[in-house]
């Protein structure tokens, strides 16, 4: 079995630093056996790489992207508040919020941009619950924003 760290390399993907938050509040909260982390855009080199309406001037294919980039931000998060991704038992829930139009009804395609990459980086450990919801705004214009439960092990 190998490890996110592994499995990452393999994928040609590096770990960003985390983010700093952008308002009044913590990147994550680690309570219990749970990890909790904030919103995370589609940032690349401290900048958002993605940004407008799905159903207007983005692509689905660019709201993947856009999801992804955030899956991987949100591993980065992860490795911040843990010192080592092998500390996270799982991955329970993602929530996916898409900035689009009002009649904009592929919301879960965008988001199957961060649900797959989890599992590709994570393997069966990054299988889990989620929501894909469509959005007015979102901040900064990002296209999405993704928020991330994790299990911690012992």
């Amino acid at each position: 079995m190998s490890t996110v760290e592994a499995r990452l390399s393999d994928l040609g993907i590096t770990l960003p630093e985390a983010a700093a938050p952008a308002a009044n509040y913590v990147p994550f909260v680690r309570t219990g056996n749970q990890l909790f982390i904030s919103g995370q855009l589609p940032m690349k080199d401290g900048k958002i790489q993605v940004t407008g309406k799905l159903g207007a001037d983005v692509s689905v294919d660019d709201g993947k992207a856009a999801a992804k980039l955030c899956a991987i931000n949100l591993l980065a998060q992860a490795k911040a508040a843990l010192g080592d991704l092998e500390k996270a038992a799982r991955l329970v829930k993602i929530v996916g919020f898409v900035n689009s139009t009002a009649d904009f009804t592929e919301q879960p395609q965008v988001i199957n941009g961060a649900s797959d990459f989890m599992v590709d980086a994570m393997g069966d450990k990054g299988r889990h619950a989620r929501s894909a919801v469509s959005a007015a705004s979102l901040p900064f214009g990002a296209a999405v924003e993704i928020e991330a439960i994790f299990e911690i092990a012992d």
